[in-house]
């Protein structure tokens, strides 16, 4: 990943690319083209519209934990904005190469409006951040109970091998003096959010927040495919998935999040040809619940500039 960071950015994305149609490519060839054709099949106006209304919870909750550590770091955010503006930006990670595209347009924007362009860029990547490790401490914390004697114990022992290695990797990051000087400085960066408790307290409920409401439509998405499993068993699986859909080697989430969702249905016994089925069916309806986002960015043309605020240009909030 360091050396992936590393190569120009035009490089870096083509790279990505490669690699997500690549991944997407290779689980084809191991199921089969017609997983991908049923997930497709399996979308109805029902799916989209539970889709749509999680999506906006889940929005909700990741716009207000934005403006709790935006104003951890001291710039002040408007609600509406914030609900706005991360609807945009979720909108241009999903269709965009990188899935990063959106968060720097909102910390841009953020930040030409309280001319800070870097704590804007801090309160983003610290409100991502938060969410991860929100998502990784709720996975393990609810995957690792599990045991020896649930049918779903594979993605349990597969979770304590995910922790055995980061473990091991933040181990030898941190014997070295350049990784104690990254975590070092990736814990300045996430202090004023840390050192407030019931600050971080409402950032980490929103989080999770969040998590169940992408969980939730992915179990819509499982029902939906006809998987022979039950909508708690499918949460659970949603979560090593949701995991694989934030490796930074996709487009919008696809290519890794197959893969996974291959391996985890086939570990859970579940088959995997139906997880591709039911993260193609998750992959289209997240598309289509965050295309409010595409709405606002059509109404921001239509705006003069003193009305834009952080959607467009500047206003003072």
């Amino acid at each position: 990943m360091a050396r992936l960071r590393s190569m120009p950015p035009r490089l870096r994305m083509a790279v990505r690319i490669v690699a997500a149609l690549a991944v997407v490519v290779a689980t084809a060839a191991v199921v089969g083209a017609a997983p991908f054709v049923e997930g497709l099949a399996s979308i109805s106006p029902w799916t989209i519209l539970a889709a749509v209304a999680l999506a906006a919870v889940a929005t909700a909750a990741a716009a207000w934990r934005w403006r709790l550590v935006s104003t951890g770091f001291g710039l002040p955010l408007a609600w509406g904005d914030a609900f706005t503006a991360y609807y945009r930006s979720q909108f241009l990670n999903t269709v965009l190469p990188g899935g990063v595209v959106g968060d720097v347009q909102r910390a841009y924007l953020h930040g030409s409006d309280h001319d800070r362009l870097d704590l804007a860029a801090r309160a983003v990547a610290a409100e991502r951040i938060a969410g991860q490790l929100v998502q990784i401490v709720l996975t393990l914390a609810i995957l690792l109970p599990l045991g020896l004697t649930s049918p779903l114990a594979p993605l349990a022992w597969l979770s304590g091998g995910v922790v055995v290695v980061a473990l091991a990797a933040v181990a030898a990051v941190a014997f070295s003096r350049r990784g104690r000087s990254l975590l070092g400085r990736e814990y300045r960066l996430l202090r004023p959010v840390v050192s407030r408790p019931l600050t971080l307290l409402a950032i980490t409920g929103a989080s999770v927040v969040v998590v169940a409401a992408h969980a939730a439509t992915f179990v819509v998405a499982g029902l939906a495919a006809g998987v022979h499993a039950g909508a708690a068993e499918l949460a659970l699986v949603a979560l090593i998935v949701l995991g694989g859909a934030a490796i930074p080697l996709s487009i919008g989430g696809w290519g890794p999040r197959e893969a996974v969702a291959a391996a985890a249905f086939a570990l859970a016994g579940l088959g995997a040809a139906a997880g591709v089925a039911v993260s193609t069916a998750f992959g289209v309806l997240t598309v289509v619940a965050v295309a409010p986002g595409a709405i606002a960015l059509l109404a921001d043309r239509f705006r003069s500039p003193r009305q834009r605020g952080i959607i467009g240009r500047r206003r003072s909030v």
